[in-house]
């Protein structure tokens, strides 16, 4: 473990850089300090030139043998002995315990969530409790998330507009978190179905995977419950653009046919006030066309085996495999050269001008 009272790494490589040099088990953290070193030749020379007073004595020559042991000398060579050996602490010499490649399997995988007005509908039940659409899909949100380690996921929010709410990453505690703030109305009414799909894939394209010009191991789920009714893409458009760069959509639709039940609210403290009947308006034939013409799939969002199948179907599509290399476990060695370098240090200071000297002038 590292010692607390005196943590090397907490010194900011403002000049020194930070990349590590190995060699065998061992490598350095900081290498860059290791030209300090050139400081030490630099600061003896500069004290060999200093002025001090002599007495001359005759014929003292003959006598005089200079020796580098020369209790005289201590001080010095344990000042020069305490410079490299921090120098070497702060460069952060450390033993690599385990060093090894990862290669893992996995889908790029974004998720289109419509957030649209139409997303209150409350057409589903959970137990004794009536839910809206939003609370009914986002079971398979999480089970996107949660169940699948391997794949690197983000997510875009769509209503009249098209918003990158995550963009592809492995934390999926974090982007557990950010789907947990998803709500209805944080974006203007509407249902922007093609440019929800176009930003998606966008985000796709920002990190390419290809082969032949076709994106490979990267898909599209897109869950909505309305026909598209606003943005500057239409869906037939957006579903060629992914057909174009090889990248199946799976479309879910949420929400049931006919009429539904849709709260009316208090505009000022938010409280349901009661019900209407509201036609549903949800386009199964356009999600169904995208799914067919980029080699997608169609889901009902109120179908019990909606997650499995979706899943089953992700799985009998090509795997890309991604690659990081990384020290899993690394043990710092710094105060090793740490604690005798600052001790001789500091008994060199104290030799260089040592108190009970200092008392015993008048």
């Amino acid at each position: 473990m590292t010692p607390s009272f005196l943590d090397f790494a907490s010194f900011p490589p403002v000049f020194f850089g930070a990349w590590n040099f190995g060699f065998g088990d061992f490598q350095l953290a900081s290498p860059l300090w290791l030209f300090a070193l050139l400081l030490v030749p630099a600061i003896l020379i500069l004290r060999g030139r200093r002025r001090v007073p002599v007495m001359l004595v005759p014929f003292a020559a003959a006598w005089h043998r200079p020796s580098l042991a020369s209790a005289a000398r201590w001080p010095a060579w344990l000042v020069t002995v305490g410079l490299i050996l921090v120098t070497v602490a702060l460069a952060r010499p450390q033993r690599v315990e385990d060093k090894r490649e990862v290669r893992t399997e996995g889908y790029d995988i974004m998720l289109a969530i419509d957030l649209s007005g139409s997303m209150l509908a409350e057409d589903y039940e959970r137990g004794s409790e009536r839910i809206n659409r939003l609370q009914a899909i986002k079971p398979v949100i999480q089970a996107f998330i949660t169940n699948r380690p391997t794949d690197r996921i983000g997510i875009v929010v769509f209503a009249g507009k098209a918003y990158t709410l995550a963009p592809l990453t492995f934390d999926h505690a974090w982007l557990a978190r950010q789907t947990e703030r998803l709500e209805i109305g944080l974006i203007e009414d509407g249902t922007a179905i093609g440019d929800g799909l176009g930003v998606a894939l966008t985000r796709l394209e920002q990190s390419r995977h290809d082969h032949e010009g076709r994106r490979q191991g990267a898909f599209v789920v897109l869950l909505t419950d309305g026909s598209n009714n606003r943005g500057s893409l239409q869906p037939a458009q957006a579903a060629a653009i992914a057909q174009s760069r090889g990248v199946p959509v799976y479309t879910i639709g949420a929400g049931r046919d006919g009429f539904v039940p849709f709260p009316v609210k208090d505009q000022q403290t938010g409280r349901v006030l009661g019900y209407r009947r509201v036609l549903s308006d949800l386009d199964e034939g356009t999600l169904r066309e995208i799914a067919a013409t980029t080699g997608g799939q169609y889901f009902r969002a109120d179908d019990a085996n909606t997650v499995a199948g979706a899943f089953r179907a992700i799985d009998s599509a090509k795997k890309i495999e991604f690659q990081a290399k990384s020290y899993l476990v690394t043990t710092e060695l710094f105060h090793w050269p740490a604690a005798p370098g600052l001790f001789a240090l500091a008994l060199g200071a104290i030799l260089i001008r040592p108190p009970w000297r200092r008392e015993a002038s008048p």
